[in-house]
C-alpha cells in the first residue's frame, strides 16, 4: 500500500495542490497530513478521493477545521494510531501478520516524539513541526518526517513523502512552488 505523507502546509495553497498532484501521480491510497493545515479552505484541497488523516499542529487553530476534513476524512486531534496493511513475508493469510503501525504526531514535543519511536510499539512514526524532510531508523522503528513549508533554518524546498507499506521505503518528493 502506498501512503502520501505531508505537513506543515501553512495555507499555502498551491503547495498543498502540488502535494495532492504528487500523490496522484504516485498512486498512493491514503494521506497523512501531521498538523499545521491551519485554515479549512487549504484542507478542502485534500478532498482528492484518498483516505485522508490529519493530525493537529501548533497552528491549527480553526475551529472548523476539525469539521471540514471530518466531511471527507478524519481528524483525529493531537495524535493518531493507524494500522495499514504490510508485506506479509511469511505467506501467511492472517492479516494481522503484515499489519503495519504508524503512530502519527505533529512534533511539538522531542520529548514525546522519541518516547513514540524509542517505545517498539510501531514500525513507522511520522511527525512534521520542524520543516525538516528525513528518515532514520532506530530500534526497528522508522522515524518519518516528510518536511513542510521552506524557512531559514529549515529545509529550503517544499517535500512530501511516498510510504510503500509493502517493501518499507520512504521515498521523498521535492515539491515546486
Amino acid at each position: 500500500m502506498l501512503v502520501g505523507l505531508c505537513s506543515d502546509t501553512h495555507d499555502n495553497l498551491e503547495l498543498a495542490e502540488r502535494a495532492v498532484e504528487t500523490f496522484e501521480r504516485e498512486g498512493v491510497e491514503t494521506v497523512i497530513h501531521c498538523g499545521d493545515v491551519v485554515a479549512p479552505f487549504t484542507a478542502a484541497v485534500f478532498d482528492a478521493g484518498f483516505d485522508f488523516h490529519a493530525v493537529r499542529g501548533n497552528n491549527d487553530g480553526e475551529w472548523a477545521l476539525a469539521d471540514a476534513i471530518d466531511g471527507f476524512g478524519t481528524y483525529h486531534g493531537e495524535s493518531a494510531h493507524l494500522t495499514f496493511e504490510g508485506s506479509d513475508s511469511a505467506g501467511d493469510s492472517d492479516e494481522s501478520e503484515g499489519a503495519v503501525d504508524v503512530a502519527v504526531y505533529h512534533g511539538t514535543s522531542e520529548r514525546l516524539v522519541d518516547a513514540l519511536v524509542d517505545c517498539g510499539g510501531y514500525d513507522y512514526v511520522v511527525r512534521g513541526h520542524t520543516h525538516e524532510h528525513g528518515a532514520e531508523t532506530r530500534g526497528g522503528t522508522v522515524h518519518v518526517n516528510p518536511g513542510g513549508l521552506p524557512f531559514d533554518g529549515a529545509d529550503d524546498a517544499y517535500h512530501v513523502a511516498v510510504l510503500d507499506t509493502a517493501t518499507g521505503d520512504v521515498a521523498f518528493h521535492e515539491i515546486d512552488a
